[in-house]
């Protein structure tokens, strides 16, 4: 049963579309396209935003990034470089997802930047913190980008590497907290991860919030069915107060926060994890870390994906707090906190 007495699990993977096989792997049976690479123009589509190409992260596992450029290069100017983690709750969707492949052809044509989606590996297969070591690797192959090693992509020329902001969407956005947490302990030199951005952070806790109890039954993500992803995405053992779930509760990494980058922050009061979001920006001020925190009145869990004017909102928020963070101030930008 789910901690929600009313759900079960098998009704949790019905709205989710997954089925366990016998090997424990998962059947994952939503039925969102996914899309190639579009590594040249396509003269089909003479509005095309941007290009984008596949590269292999690790000899060892399926992790890849898919590299984006717009399509119309400035001359002579370098760009900033994103490094993105998909939404999908740890559990479903790819890089290559239709939703996601299009959400980050607009942010590279629209910014302009250079952006890099990490493939990373889905639990239960690969439970956390195996996203958040796919992250990281990730964090690595841009530092190795920036040295040269091994000769640079040509894509990445475009790239300025003293202006890296990590961004992430619902899980994709735990994930970049995380992950951007664990790169504070590495020299990541000649790469500056100058900003975070996330965007309806998707976290949890034993102890229910009260966006979490007014929207229990929510449309997009019931209360049940975020209990169920969490017992597929945590360690072995873990509860919903595990640091990976619940970073207000403590843990390991509580001691790096005030190291962080300056943050953007956004959420929904239609999204029953406001009050996460909430709790988390009160988290990063109270170790004097810059926020940009962004609360829309009404909205929903993953709305830039099926509402265009919710989208481009987004895009100019997060383009506006991408172009005001600068390098050379230790990591972050300057400008108020801002609330909506």
């Amino acid at each position: 049963m789910c901690d929600s007495k009313t759900h079960t699990w098998q009704e949790a993977f019905k709205v989710l579309g997954i089925k366990y096989n016998p090997d424990g792997t998962l059947n994952r049976e939503i039925q969102i396209p996914m899309v190639d690479a579009t590594p040249t123009a396509d003269p089909k589509q003479p509005n095309q935003l941007a290009l984008s190409t596949d590269i292999p992260l690790s000899p060892y596992n399926k992790a890849y990034i898919r590299l984006y450029i717009p399509s119309n290069t400035p001359t002579g100017t370098k760009l900033p470089l994103i490094i993105y983690l998909h939404g999908g709750d740890f559990v479903l969707f790819s890089a290559s997802t239709v939703i996601f492949h299009e959400f980050c052809n607009n942010i590279a044509g629209q910014f302009p930047a250079v952006v890099a989606s990490v493939e990373y590996r889905l639990a239960p297969e690969n439970r956390l913190p195996a996203a958040y070591d796919d992250a990281l690797n990730a964090i690595s192959w841009a530092k190795d980008q920036a040295l040269g090693v091994g000769g640079r992509d040509p894509w990445l020329e475009y790239a300025d590497f003293s202006r890296v902001f990590i961004m992430g969407s619902s899980a994709g956005a735990n994930i970049a907290y995380h992950v951007a947490l664990r790169a504070l302990d590495f020299d990541l030199g000649p790469l500056k991860i100058i900003g975070l951005l996330m965007n309806q952070p998707f976290f949890g806790g034993l102890q229910r919030t009260q966006s979490e109890l007014r929207l229990e039954e929510d449309k997009y993500v019931p209360l049940y069915v975020c209990d169920v992803l969490w017992s597929l995405a945590l360690p072995q053992g873990a509860n919903r107060d595990h640091e990976f779930c619940n970073p207000i509760n403590g843990g390991s990494y509580l001691g790096r926060v005030e190291r962080l980058p300056r943050c953007f922050v956004k959420s929904d009061e239609g999204d029953p994890m406001v009050d996460r979001a909430m709790q988390l920006v009160h988290l990063l001020q109270s170790y004097g870390v810059p926020v940009i925190y962004q609360f829309n009145r009404g909205g929903y869990h993953g709305m830039e994906l099926l509402d265009k004017a919710a989208a481009k909102n987004l895009y100019d928020d997060m383009k506006e707090f991408v172009y005001s963070t600068k390098p050379n101030q230790n990591g972050c930008g300057q400008g108020p906190n801002r609330c909506f």
